[in-house]
């Protein structure tokens, strides 16, 4: 018959195919459990309130119209729900589909078993596939991996959780209407169980064995894989476990099997006494606590409970006399091998002939640690044993007395066995690589040493006094040619060849007499020994190593091994070469990644390596929670070297009288510091003894490892002392902005002295990973707040600052900000804002209105690039960017309300349009026109003011980070300064010259050239913000006017001050002029330059015509606002930085010199 799982057998080939795929989805589950959205689980009260009212539950299906009527009525949720759509999509889909494979899995395993009932498979049936030894695996696997879906789902993602991802899935995606799919189908199967995974939860009545029947699966196949998996041992690992006392542990994964698939057939649990008897006699006769996949564990005193007969046929084994022996004999096993394997791992113990004489004592040592470390730490685990259950906790408590329990001992004991096996395994490596070449070279020497003596017997060799004999001479030669003709591939034939060649070669040394010659003797000897050797080298076989394999899995522990991190990290801290041995438990773990993946490389699943990825890289995680003591320990050495190199050590002068030299010796805290280094390079040393190893398909290279370690604990560190530093209090007077930011940048060059004078004695580059992780936690940080600004968040797993090895820490939010980039942003808003302070530009100087107490000045933008660097000026600027984009959608939005759906508004407006047009004329009667315009749009100016200047001074903000970040750029890095600024002019004159002549090159659509340019330009402050176009706009009726009559509503509020300039009259109705100037600048900079243009030639028109009313009634000085329109103008071409001629085209030149008079 053809072998099961070749090729060309569809059969085989097919249900391989199911349990391979089972594998791949138990491995997405657990994956996609760490990402579960955290509102879904709506467990604090802001979640419950924002996002109540758009995520369902099932009782969406009872009448989703009236639930989505109720959305509909209000558009504010409407749009918050489609912000939730746009964010949460892509994750919703990708646990959609995770669910959905759950029950395209079911759905196949039963067509696969109607095709094989139906025979669709030629020769084959349901009994036939059980009598092959693969068949009967893969078909118990296949309904046992089922079972675990199902527990890992209800386990991991709770099933309110599941049920509102769901419904989120079927309200946001298109594929619900299409007629394939089989959403219905998958909400039967996945809805909400009751079962919770908090420890000491109550478990749902018949629970899970109506969770497990939500689909139906075949009978007669459930019962006849029960029926296997109770009699036979159907992996045929008795082999490698001969002592009858090892027997559970052998069948331990048949066990768990047979646990999960019993929850089919429940009524076995509950009425079949004998079949129940049976069961635990074989499987459960010593032991209760079981490992179902991947180290989740099931205590059976617990999980059985509810069950009838498991629970009488388990109460023999859980009887306390019972549990004291089991006990007390594995407390006495351990100690005995532990003793074993000490002696084993002693320098110089295991050579090669000791191991090859002693491999069965060998093994068994190993069995005995390993079903004696599996024992204790299942049955003396945590998780193992609900705390509310006072039975278990009595059995628990009885455990740990009578085995002596001490997890430091277990611990110990688990090191050296996979240290022992690590050792053997490579010893039996290299031996079986070098078997053949070994044994061919102790045959040729045996064959030698016989021809020699064969020559020397034959009387021409001149060997002291040995006489001629042919007959000795036709035997050695005989010998000799015997040797030659062993063959190393008929090894039990050459073996039983050897044995009888060395009993020829003792007999011949007895009857011939010939022990009185020495040479003859050692001749005789050496060749003895050699075959001696041809026979242990050919019992070196392959067997052996896979015995060991088998013998030292370790995936029971895949999270129990958690519990020992704490022992580890202790036993690493105090001595750090115990990172080598450490190395060999970490290996040992990696066995247990062969249990998935074995099936899914057996089908040459695509699936493979996403799988083997997630497995390697949570087990090279728990490497890195292990080994990040070793980088905490160091910055702990770190902060007492930061301590006594700032406060304690005195600066050394160049010259000091030498009886002053012992006072500058100081050498205590000198002997101080270099003890401590001298600790953190012994930190560095154990870890870098780790050699590269791989884990799993990852390489893990220890030097990355620390660099790695480190960088973690500097991000974890840094982040903490910037989200302390900069929380300020609101109504500190005056602001805590400036003392804050000088105590973070102390913190920050302690940080960065330590970093440099650390960074020679555990070779790594100090500076690069210090600018490349402040600057990675300050972009994140602006990222995280700019979110506020974004409809489509960037999620953490999107965001390409954060990482999965060195996260950078999320903080509680203390204020509205969500980060300290945002507390720092809103604190300089608070204490620059135009209502209280007033800017002079000429001084770049805020002074307080009221009591003309300078605020803050240029000053703290040097500090901010002092503390936080050129990243965090820039992210600064960026989160400006973002709140003037804010500003300006309102500014928009509030134009449209008050303004254009406001009737008297626009009459006022319609009415002075007539009036002032044609704008080349003169107003006649100007100053009536113009004031009952603004006296009937009085209402509106407040919220136009406070939205103008807002936008103003946010500009001012961004113009003195532009400055401040140029200066330091041309200062700390002229050459990139002077590179940015030519290539920008070069492409500028390029750009221009391909308008003039279209035929010129240009940068195409796909070419970033400019947004890259774009990026280094702003960061070294060479752009102008207030060209900057925020926001797309429409055409806007009324916008001209509306900003020409705002700004001379606003000229009575100033008055000209020949030192200050234009200074507002009354700090009681505050304006401040450079914020007002730059407001409307930017503002009139959205739009299309021919509003600007008709607001220019409003303003000209006023001031014409304001000048020909005061000439005719002959009033001799210019009037204040005159003066105030002229200075907007002179302003507004200083700022744009365009040429006079656009003023002096909307206004004659005699009024300007007129105008400087006055000046």
């Amino acid at each position: 018959m053809l072998d099961f799982l070749a090729e060309n057998n569809l059969c085989g080939q097919a249900i391989l195919r199911i349990v391979s795929c089972g594998n791949a989805i138990i491995a997405e589950l657990l994956r996609l459990s760490e990402f579960i959205p955290v509102v879904f689980r709506l467990k604090d009260l802001p979640d419950q309130q924002k996002y109540g009212d758009i995520i369902f539950d099932f009782s969406y299906f009872k009448g989703p119209e009236l639930c989505e009527s109720k959305l509909e009525a209000k558009p504010e949720l409407q749009d918050l729900d489609e912000e939730f759509r746009e964010n949460n999509i892509e994750i919703v889909t990708r646990f959609y589909l995770a669910f959905q494979s759950v029950h395209k899995y079911i759905v196949d395993l039963n067509r696969y078993l109607d095709d094989l009932n139906e025979g669709v498979y030629i020769q084959q049936t349901l009994e036939t596939v059980l009598l092959n030894e693969d068949g009967k695996q893969l078909l118990c696997e296949a309904l046992y991996l089922y079972g675990v879906m199902l527990l890992v789902i209800d386990q991991k993602i709770e099933g309110e959780v599941r049920e509102r991802m769901l419904v989120s899935y079927y309200r946001y995606s298109a594929a619900r209407s299409s007629a394939d799919s089989n959403m219905d189908d998958i909400c039967k199967l996945l809805r909400s169980t009751g079962y919770s995974s908090q420890p000491g939860a109550k478990r749902p009545p018949n629970y899970p064995e109506s969770y497990f029947q939500r689909v139906p699966i075949n009978e007669a196949f459930i019962s006849m894989v029960i029926g296997r998996l109770r009699s036979d041992d159907i992996y045929n690992q008795v082999s490698a476990y001969p002592l009858p006392e090892h027997r559970s542990t052998a069948l331990a994964n048949q066990a768990a099997m047979l646990y999960v698939i019993l929850y089919f057939d429940p009524s076995i649990l509950h009425t079949h006494q004998a079949k129940m008897r049976e069961i635990v006699d074989k499987y459960f006769p010593d032991n209760w606590v079981i490992s179902i996949y991947m180290g989740i564990t099931v205590n059976l005193g617990d999980a059985w409970e509810p069950y009838k007969a498991a629970k009488t046929a388990l109460n023999n084994t859980l009887d306390l006399s019972n549990v004291k022996e089991q006990a007390s004999r594995y407390a006495t096993v351990s100690e005995r091998v532990h003793a074993q394997v000490q002696q084993f791992l002693k320098e110089g113990y295991l050579r090669e002939e000791m191991v090859l004489d002693n491999i069965p004592r060998l093994l068994n040592c190993l069995r005995d640690c390993n079903v004696a470390i599996r024992w204790l730490m299942l049955h003396t685990a945590d998780s193992a044993c609900d705390p509310n259950n006072k039975r278990l906790r009595q059995i628990k408590d009885q455990i740990l007395t009578d085995s002596r329990y001490n997890p430091k001992i277990l611990f110990q004991l688990l090191l050296d066995t996979a240290q022992f096996e690590f050792i053997l395994k490579e010893m039996f490596k290299q031996m079986l690589s070098e078997k053949q070449a070994k044994w061919e070279y102790y045959k040729k020497e045996g064959s030698e040493r016989m021809t020699e003596l064969a020559d020397v017997f034959s009387g021409v060799k001149p060997l002291t006094r040995v006489e001629k004999n042919e007959n000795l001479q036709a035997w050695f030669r005989e010998i000799s040619k015997q040797i030659l003709s062993l063959n190393y591939d008929d090894s039990t034939a050459a073996g039983r060849k050897t044995v009888q060649l060395i009993q020829a070669l003792e007999e011949v040394q007895e009857f011939h007499q010939l022990e009185s010659n020495l040479q003859v003797c050692q001749f005789l000897a050496d060749t003895r020994k050699f075959l001696h050797q041809m026979i242990r080298t050919i019992n070196i076989k392959e067997e052996v190593l896979i015995t060991m394999q088998i013998v030292g899995d370790l995936s029971f522990a895949w999270q129990l091994i958690d519990s020992f991190t704490s022992i580890m990290q202790e036993s690493i801290r105090v001595n750090p070469s115990m990172v080598t041995k450490l190395r060999a438990t970490f290996l040992k773990l990696a066995s247990a990644l062969d249990l998935p993946l074995l099936r899914i490389n057996q089908a040459n699943s695509p699936d493979l390596l996403s799988v083997s990825q997630y497995y390697s890289g949570e087990l090279v995680s728990y490497v890195r929670k292990v080994l990040q003591i070793i980088p905490e320990s160091m910055f702990t050495s770190l902060l007492k070297i930061i301590k006594l190199q700032t406060h304690d050590i005195i600066e050394v002068p160049t010259r000091l009288d030498k009886d002053k030299l012992r006072d500058y010796a100081q050498l205590s805290p000198r002997y101080e510091v270099a003890k401590l280094t001298h600790a953190i390079s012994i930190f560095t040393e154990g870890i870098l003894m780790m050699k590269t190893t791989l884990v799993g398909i990852i390489k893990v290279d220890p030097k990355q490892l620390l660099e790695d370690g480190i960088r973690k604990e500097l991000v974890k560190r840094v982040a903490f002392a910037l989200h302390r530093g900069l929380i300020f209090n609101p109504r500190a007077k005056p602001s805590e902005l400036m003392p804050k930011l000088k105590e973070l940048g102390a913190t920050m060059d302690g940080f960065h002295r330590s970093f440099e004078y650390i960074q020679d004695y555990v070779n790594i580059y100090g500076l690069k990973i210090w600018q490349e992780e402040v600057s990675r936690i300050i972009n994140y940080n602006v990222e995280q707040e700019c979110n506020n600004f974004l409809r489509t968040k960037i999620q953490d797993w999107q965001s390409m600052y954060q990482s999965t090895h060195i996260p950078i820490p999320k903080l509680p939010p203390v204020d509205e900000s969500v980060t300290f980039i945002g507390r720092l942003c809103r604190e300089i808003l608070r204490i620059t804002d135009p209502k209280m302070t007033c800017h002079i530009d000429q001084l770049n100087t805020w002074y307080d209105m009221k009591t003309h107490q300078e605020v803050t000045s240029s000053r703290l933008f040097s500090e901010i690039q002092t503390t936080l660097g050129t990243f965090g000026l820039n992210g600064l600027d960026r989160l400006l960017c973002f709140m003037i984009v804010k500003e300006l959608q309102n500014f928009l939005s509030m134009f449209q309300k008050i303004i254009l759906r406001d009737r008297t508004v626009q009459e006022t407006l319609k009415t002075l349009m007539n009036a002032v047009s044609p704008l080349k004329s003169i107003v006649a009667n100007s100053n009536k026109i113009y004031l009952s315009a603004i006296a009937k749009t009085q209402k509106i100016w407040t919220a136009y003011l406070e939205a103008i200047m807002k936008v103003g001074q946010m500009q001012i903000l961004r113009q003195q980070i532009a400055n401040e970040l140029n200066y330091s750029c041309r200062f700390d890095s002229k050459h990139l300064a002077a590179a940015l600024e030519n290539l920008n002019k070069a492409l500028l004159a390029d750009i221009e010259a391909h308008y003039q002549d279209p035929s010129l090159p240009y940068p195409k659509e796909d070419n970033t050239l400019l947004y890259e340019i774009t990026a280094y330009l702003e960061a070294a402050g060479i752009h102008n913000p207030l060209n900057k176009i925020y926001i797309t706009t429409k055409r806007l009726p009324y916008f001209p006017i509306v900003n020409f009559l705002f700004l001379i509503a606003q000229l009575p509020k100033l008055q000209y001050n020949k030192n200050l300039g234009m200074v507002c009259r009354k700090p009681a109705d505050p304006v401040d002029w450079p914020p007002l100037v730059l407001g409307l600048l930017t503002l009139l900079k959205q739009f299309h330059s021919r509003y600007t243009e008709q607001f220019l030639a409003l303003i000209g028109q006023f001031i014409r015509s304001t000048v020909e009313q005061c000439t005719s009634q002959k009033i001799p000085e210019m009037p204040a606002d005159v003066v105030g329109a002229l200075l907007f103008l002179e302003d507004y071409v200083r700022y744009t930085k365009l040429p006079r001629r656009v003023a002096e085209a909307h206004v004659p030149n005699f009024i300007f010199d007129e105008f400087r008079t006055v000046l």
